[in-house]
This record gives C-alpha cells, sequence and structure tokens, in this order.
C-alpha cells in the first residue's frame, strides 16, 4: 500500500471521521464503522485532506484535465483544498468548480461557483464518500447542461464497498440497481456512465492496515471487531 494510503487512514482516525462501534446507518443497516467527512473542520486538516486527494488523483487519472467540480456542499471545500494541493504539489493549475443548490439570478449569476464550463473541458469528480451513487445522478446532469465536457472520473475518500438497497417502493433506497446486481456504488458509477470512479481508500485497505496494529496505543480492529466487520460484509459486502 502506498504510504500517502497509510497516512491517510491515520489521519481519520486522528480527525474523528473514521470510527469504529455501532452506528445506524440511514440505509437502516447497523454497520461496526462509520465515516463522516463533516469532521474535517479546521485549516491544517482541509489542507492535508487536499494533499490527499491531490495525490489520490495523480495516481488515478494523471494531471491532463481542466476542472475540479464538488458538488455542493461536501464537495465545495474539497475541491478548494485539492486545486490548492494539486497546485502546490505538482505546479499545476487546474481549476475550481462547484454547483448551488438554488440557481443565483443576480450578481455572479447561474448555478455554478468558481469557474464556468466550456466545451472540450476535461472534468475530475470530487465527493467525500459515495454509498449510493445518488449525488451522481444528479451532478452528471449538471456538468452536461453546462457544455460539452468530457467527465474523466470520480475520486472519493473512502469506498465502503458494499451493494446498495432497494427502497421499499422499487426505487432507490441507497441503489436499487447496485442492490440488484450486488455491486458496489463505483462499479456501478464505472458501468453506468463510462468513467472511472476510485477512492483514496478502500475499507478493506483500512481493515489490513488496522488489524490487530496498535496506532497510538489503541488497536481499533481487534479480533472481535474484525469479526463484526467480516459478519457485516457477508451481508452487505459488493462483489469484488
Amino acid at each position: 500500500m502506498e504510504s500517502y494510503k497509510k497516512e491517510f487512514i491515520e489521519f481519520m482516525v486522528d480527525s474523528q471521521v473514521l470510527k469504529f462501534g455501532e452506528f445506524i446507518l440511514k440505509s437502516g443497516r447497523k454497520s461496526p464503522f462509520f465515516m463522516n467527512a463533516g469532521g474535517y473542520v479546521t485549516g491544517t486538516q482541509l489542507c492535508r485532506l487536499g494533499e490527499y486527494y491531490a495525490r489520490a488523483i495523480h495516481d488515478a487519472y494523471g494531471l491532463d484535465f481542466d476542472v475540479l467540480f464538488g458538488p455542493a456542499y461536501k464537495g465545495i471545500p474539497l475541491t478548494v483544498a485539492a486545486t490548492m494541493a494539486i497546485s502546490s504539489l505538482y505546479g499545476k493549475d487546474v481549476r475550481y468548480c462547484s454547483n448551488r443548490k438554488e440557481e443565483k439570478d443576480h450578481g455572479d449569476k447561474g448555478i455554478l461557483l468558481g469557474s464556468g464550463l466550456k466545451d472540450g473541458d476535461r472534468v475530475v469528480i470530487i465527493e467525500d464518500v459515495t454509498t449510493s451513487g445518488k449525488s451522481i445522478e444528479e451532478t452528471v446532469p449538471i456538468l452536461k447542461a453546462q457544455a460539452d465536457v468530457e467527465i474523466i472520473g470520480l475520486m472519493v475518500s473512502l469506498n465502503r464497498m458494499e451493494k446498495g438497497q432497494a427502497g421499499k417502493d422499487g426505487h432507490a433506497g441507497e441503489n436499487r440497481q447496485a442492490g440488484e446486481n450486488g455491486q458496489d456504488a463505483l462499479s456501478q458509477i464505472r458501468e453506468r456512465y463510462g468513467f472511472e470512479a476510485n477512492a483514496i481508500v478502500t475499507m478493506a485497505e483500512v481493515v489490513d492496515y488496522l488489524y490487530n496494529k496498535p496506532y497510538k496505543g489503541t488497536i481499533y480492529i481487534d479480533d472481535a471487531r474484525k469479526a463484526q466487520i467480516d459478519a457485516y460484509y457477508s451481508q452487505y459486502g459488493a462483489k469484488q
């Protein structure tokens, strides 16, 4: 595993963004781990987070793109931090762009924040975590409505590696198709939209790195916790 991935896992734990215990997710599932990117709240944290995204984006997509797009709202600070880190680490100036939830009709008009989009722009989308793929269903039409752009790929911080869940009414509770075919959200995005979808780390990498290994005097994944995680994935894990 690349050193920055190991550092990122430690960073999530230090920032209390990644926690272990018993958590009831929005889907109703009881999960032995929980990730909340809203825990990144300081300038130092955002600087480091931007660097991890920049390194992962560079590894996955290189630097041959023009715009980083972060869907509102959590994607806005992520995109700003990552564009700054790409400039600092690689000397490459890319533009940042995000959307507003409601279109502005005065002053800086339109639905976009930051850079506008133009035909031919190559775009990388950046998000915190994608469990259902629902946000991409909303993001792709926004991008395509603004200009004839090429979406290079998506980068999220953590791939939970679990299948979606069908809603009671037949619509997506998390992602109907993913629930039916056992794919995780990132695999479903690749199949549906034809662009790559990657994560800084996967949950499998997190488990492999932390299992029975003390970090700052604490073992976050011991045998009991590992058994809980294994049981969770035996029921909800996506096809790999």
